[in-house]
This record gives structure tokens, C-alpha cells and sequence, in this order.
């Protein structure tokens, strides 16, 4: 474990139920998680986020491997023991409390003197910008409103590292994509490192420092936003984060590949025998349809507002979309034969 490391998760796993019905929900999984890192768990649903979010918290015990929060080992340590809390996506507020109350609740349970809980939760309150709210109960608030109070109650009593299952998951898209953004400065407010888990790939790109891809019970990837987007090494990964094209290709000597229709060109790597190769719809262009390019007939055409999306009809009769910015440029139309433009820097050659 380096000396920067707020979370430390090595060779974990995690199965449940005995003999022919164990299902293993996570394998020699290790990953390192930096000090006042906003890290993030995506996959879809069954892929073992959750469940890892949950060892870290201490309501899960792991089969074999070792996790240590600050450089302690907490592998065999009780929740209450670990510093570290929780946020979960249905905020699990008391009803009958106040906000104050329901924000200084774990204060109180710690035997915190009354002076240091007030101030402790009117610090937490106006970190998400709440303390006018302070007497309202849960009842009274809007969804983001209580999704703020569950933020305060997990930051009151100042974890190392905060938990988030899935928080905005429960919010309507336009209130999610305000809170996205307030999370991140609440993360860089609050100095501490955010575990944040979702399935949901463009809220994983928005929010977070380093994205894991998980497939399976296992990372597939690991790394910044842009290169979990631009650079998948994996075809799974490719495919769960956005639109991507997948074309099956066979590697040639001197770095050369053949495409779809007989079509050849060079990639800046070397590649062996059959391949698959990814590139993201923005970044193929549109050009005259010419001898030796791979060709495709336009058969859809979606206005975005900041984009149209060009469904086309490949040789092989596979289909590519094409995400094309320029809205006074030419535009191709239904029915036309056109050339695509695929530079070698923008294509990704894939694992399986």
C-alpha cells in the first residue's frame, strides 16, 4: 500500500450461499483508492460494485484478501469501528426527527457534548447549503432537499473516506445532473475521499478522479474518465460506456488490417490474426465515398440540437453510427453512398 492511499483492497473475494447454489460475487479483486479521490464503481446491476462498496463499510465480511482504511487494517473490524460512512440511495432519513436532529443523530449516539453537536451540524448543514431547513422533517423536503440532509449526517462526524451507494439514482434526470455537479464540490469542499458506486456511465464520467469498470466480480479497467472513454482495452468496456462502433477486422503484416468489403489501412500498433476494433461515433468523419475507404449507405438521421447521429448500413450489413458536430457543414442524404474517415490514432484494438 502506498503512503497516499485512503483505502487499500487487496485480492478480495466474496461468494454467497453454499455448494451448487455459491454464486462468487467477487474475485482477487485489489485496487487503491488516493487520499481525497473522488473514485468511482460502475458496472451494471449483479456485477459486484455494491458488494464491494459494502466490505469496505464493514457489512460484509470477505471470504480471503484484506482492506485498510489510512493504513489499518479493517478486514475483521466492525462498521462502527471503521472510519468511514455511508450514504444510500434511499437516504434512510427518521420520519419523526427534524433535519438537526436526523444530522446529529450519530453525534448524539457518539456522547458528543450538546455544544460540539450544534456546531458540528450546523457545519454540515451549510456545506449543502441546508440550514434554513434545520426544523423541517424529512416529510417537508423535496427529493434533493433530503438527499442533501443524508449527504450532512454522513459528513457530520467527519469520515476518512464516504460511502455513496447509487445516491441520485431516486432523482428525476434534470435534479441528478444539478446534483452531480454540487457533488463534486462538495467532495472538494469537504477534503476527504468519495467511494461513489452507479451504474450509470456518464454520471461516473462527470463526477469522478479514477473510474473502475466492473464485469463479473472483477475490474476490467481502471483509470481517468477520458481514458476509460477514449481508451478501452476491453470489448465489454467499450460497449458499457457509451456509443461505440465494433468492427470486426484481420490483422495484415506491417501493422496493416483488413476491414469489412476488402478495405485496408495501417494502425499505429501491431495486431495478430482476427480483431476487433473500436472507435467512438464523433470521431470518424464523413467524407466522398472513394476506392479503398470503407463505404456505407446513410439510413438514419437524428437531430441532437448540438449534433446530428447518422445511422449507417455497412457492406457486411453491420451498421455504424456517426456523431457529426458541424450542423452548417454537408450533410449526407438518406439513401446516399458515403466514405468513412477513420483515423488511426482514434481506433482501439480490443480484448474479448
Amino acid at each position: 500500500m502506498t503512503d497516499s492511499s485512503a483505502v487499500s483492497i487487496r485480492s478480495v473475494s466474496k461468494g454467497f450461499g453454499r455448494g451448487t447454489a455459491a454464486v462468487r460475487v467477487l474475485e482477487n479483486v485489489s485496487v487503491e483508492i488516493g487520499q481525497r479521490e473522488f473514485f468511482t464503481l460502475l458496472g451494471p446491476s449483479g456485477c459486484g460494485k455494491t458488494t464491494l462498496l459494502r466490505l469496505i463499510a464493514g457489512f460484509e465480511t470477505a471470504d480471503q484478501g484484506s482492506i485498510s482504511i489510512d493504513g489499518q487494517d479493517v478486514t475483521q473490524a466492525p462498521p462502527f469501528r471503521r472510519p468511514v460512512n455511508t450514504v444510500f440511495q434511499n437516504y434512510a432519513l427518521f420520519p419523526h426527527m427534524t433535519v438537526e436532529q436526523n444530522v446529529g443523530f450519530a453525534l448524539v449516539e457518539q456522547q458528543m457534548p450538546a455544544d460540539r453537536i450544534r456546531a458540528r451540524v450546523g457545519e454540515a448543514l451549510e456545506m449543502v447549503r441546508m440550514q434554513s431547513f434545520a426544523r423541517r422533517r424529512p416529510a417537508e423536503l423535496s427529493g434533493g432537499q433530503q438527499q442533501r440532509v443524508a449527504l450532512a449526517r454522513a459528513l457530520a462526524p467527519r469520515p476518512r473516506v464516504l460511502l455513496l451507494d447509487e445516491p441520485l439514482s431516486a432523482l428525476d434526470l434534470k435534479l441528478r445532473k444539478e446534483m452531480q455537479i454540487e457533488l463534486k464540490l462538495l467532495q472538494a469542499e469537504a477534503g476527504i475521499t468519495f467511494l461513489f458506486v452507479t451504474h450509470d456511465q456518464e454520471e461516473a464520467l462527470t463526477l469522478s478522479d479514477r473510474v473502475a469498470v466492473m464485469q463479473g466480480g472483477r475490474i476490467l479497467q481502471m483509470g481517468p474518465p477520458r481514458d476509460i472513454y477514449e481508451a478501452p482495452t476491453h470489448r465489454f468496456v467499450a460497449d458499457f460506456i457509451g456509443d461505440i462502433n465494433l468492427i470486426e477486422a484481420e490483422a495484415l503484416p506491417d501493422n496493416a488490417v483488413r476491414l469489412p468489403g476488402g478495405t485496408q489501412m495501417s494502425l499505429p500498433h501491431k495486431a495478430r490474426g482476427r480483431i476487433t476494433l473500436a472507435i467512438r461515433p464523433e470521431r470518424a468523419r464523413i467524407l466522398a465515398p472513394e476506392a479503398g475507404q470503407l463505404q456505407a449507405q446513410v439510413i438514419h438521421t437524428a437531430y441532437l440540437g448540438t449534433a446530428l447521429v447518422h445511422k449507417l448500413a455497412l457492406a457486411d450489413g453491420g451498421t455504424f453510427l456517426l456523431r457529426q458536430s458541424d450542423l452548417d457543414g454537408p450533410q449526407p442524404a438518406i439513401g446516399s453512398q458515403v466514405g468513412l474517415g477513420l483515423p488511426a490514432e482514434a481506433l482501439r484494438v480490443l480484448a474479448q
